[in-house]
């Protein structure tokens, strides 16, 4: 990440500049105010009052100038980080294996991403415009007042160890809450997204009561941790206002007595309870940002757990640069391949089997049975625990996952359409396919029917996940964008589960003829695998 907010280095260093700047002129006005009290209004010189309130004037505008120069540079670095966060967080997720997504979990993947990153990009917003300022102005101030009388400053040096302590104690108790917080959200996301994805279900078995309830303790317990800490941290304005007013009173009973000893002059008692407001101000916009770069802390952990996650299935070293199709004995070996989730018990243990070019693999099997596991390994979605895999003769895991993906091709279990029109659809298998090739494989997942009644054909637009198909529909779409990529090896993960027997029959018989030098079909219907070798 830092070297992220390091390509902003420009606006690092003028946003915080000329918002110093602004904080500079800021000073001046209590002191020239000094001047226009004391000179001009006590001797009626009106001339001097203009001139003063004429340098004052043009004093606000410069600082005005250095204010909106300060927030340009502030929006540049900050979104520009905020967006190069969000593509590095993106192409790091993307790269993830199965087990990854798994470990974190995709609700919490979309959180952090999203609101994570809002959070750190206004950081680096307030970084540059409050950071230096606030406490320049805190310290100038101070620096002013003690200019102006001494002794009255001491007050305020009295009062600023109590406010470094209620600033620790916030720090220290909000911390670990804002953490907890954002797991409460994690929460409600994964909540809401298997809610809206399985909505249907729900309805069907008239779940809605308890999915509400689930859903209202998750909310009540983000709720809950966020009314926390919200309390605490809402303790912090008003202890520091609190400290600080007791100051001013006091400043302001002291500051009477040496009027009237005359010691102190009444512009200079208004200077000096302008510079004090300042350091209030000051103190409070501090006391701000200890709330959010507490947040900010808690979201660069999440972010950076992301981005520190070590990738399980990863490039070899010394990949091979192609595969020796037509020399391999074998397009397809397993040798003794076992796999478990994360350590758990075996989902597949001791499979061992090889194909021939032109050899069709049916797999038959209840759910759980570890049917989808084994298309996982072939494509490296995991890496087997045990054993060996390979495709043409070579192990897959000395191949580049690009040569490797290139030459298979799955129809997956769970159809899933991309927003965008039918045939961008298609095209997801192979962006430079003709449009020819494009119906060509639409017709072979006997999809063509159904898409040439669309009003718009294959131009027609696919919704959100597809909700203006059928499941069968959506399942030979899915099948036709795998038939496209013309693959070596086609996969056909119980991807026809929604077609009827004769449609099923019609597909196989169609992607029998394309000739590919392998087709895995897996199913749960004998039907399906009958004509496997």
């Amino acid at each position: 990440m830092k070297e992220d907010l390091l390509k902003y280095k420009k606006q690092l260093i003028l946003g915080p500049f000329f918002k110093l700047l602004e904080a500079v002129f800021e000073l001046l006005i209590p002191t020239l105010m000094v001047n226009v009290i004391d000179r001009g209004v006590a001797s009626e010189n009106q001339k001097y009052i203009v001139g003063m309130g004429l340098l004052m004037l043009g004093i606000a505008v410069l600082g005005f100038g250095s204010a909106m120069i300060c927030q340009y540079y502030a929006s540049v670095a900050s979104q520009g980080f905020g967006t190069a966060l969000r593509n590095k967080l993106f192409r790091t997720m993307l790269g993830f294996s199965h087990a990854e997504t798994d470990q974190i979990g995709i609700p919490e993947m979309v959180n952090r991403i999203t609101n994570d990153v809002n959070v750190l990009q206004q950081a680096v917003a307030m970084m540059i415009r409050l950071v230096i300022r606030a406490p320049f102005i805190c310290i100038g101030s101070l620096v002013m007042a003690m200019y102006l009388n001494f002794k009255l400053s001491l007050i305020i040096l009295a009062a600023l160890p109590l406010l470094a302590a209620a600033v620790y104690i916030v720090i220290r108790v909000t911390v670990p809450i804002y953490k907890r917080v954002q797991q409460r959200l994690d929460r409600i996301s994964a909540v809401v997204r298997e809610n809206l994805s399985g909505v249907r279900v729900i309805r069907a078995f008239s779940k809605e009561q308890k999915e509400n309830a689930r859903f209202a303790a998750a909310n009540d317990e983000y709720f809950a941790a966020s009314v926390r800490v919200g309390k605490i941290s809402a303790l912090l304005n008003p202890v520091t206002s609190v400290i600080m007013n007791a100051a001013i009173l006091c400043i302001l009973w002291f500051g009477r007595i040496r009027i009237n000893a005359g010691t102190m002059t009444d512009g200079e008692i208004i200077a000096f309870i302008n510079y004090i407001t300042y350091m209030v101000t000051a103190l409070l916009v501090i006391a701000n940002l200890v709330v959010l770069f507490t947040k900010a802390a808690a979201s660069y952990s999440r972010v950076k757990e992301v981005l520190d996650t070590e990738v399980s299935v990863r490039e070899p070293a010394a990949a091979e640069a192609a595969l020796p199709e037509d020399g391999a004995s074998d397009t397809l070996s397993f040798d003794n391949v076992s796999f478990s989730y994360h350590g758990g018990e075996p989902a597949l243990k001791n499979i061992t089997f090889s194909l021939k070019k032109g050899e069709t693999l049916g797999v038959i099997g209840g759910t759980g049975s570890g049917k989808t596991t084994l298309v996982n390994l072939i494509l490296r979605f995991y890496d087997a625990t045990e054993g060996k895999i390979s495709v043409f003769g070579r192990e897959i895991g000395k191949l580049p996952l690009a040569v490797l993906r290139s030459r298979i091709s799955v129809a997956a279990q769970r159809a899933q359409l991309f927003s965008g029109t039918v045939a961008e659809n298609i095209l997801q298998g192979r962006k430079d396919a003709s449009r020819e090739e494009v119906a060509a494989a639409a017709r072979a997942a006997q999809a063509e029917e159904f898409i040439e009644r669309l009003p718009e054909g294959y131009d027609t637009v696919v919704e959100r996940a597809g909700a203006n198909f059928s499941g069968g529909q959506k399942q030979r779409l899915s099948i036709a964008r795998a038939l496209v990529r013309n693959p070596k090896i086609l996969i056909l993960d119980d991807s026809t589960s929604a077609l009827d027997y004769g449609t099923e029959s019609r597909l196989r018989a169609a992607v029998a003829e394309l000739g590919f030098d392998n087709i895995i079909i897996v199913a749960q219907r004998v039907g399906s695998i009958k004509n496997a070798d």
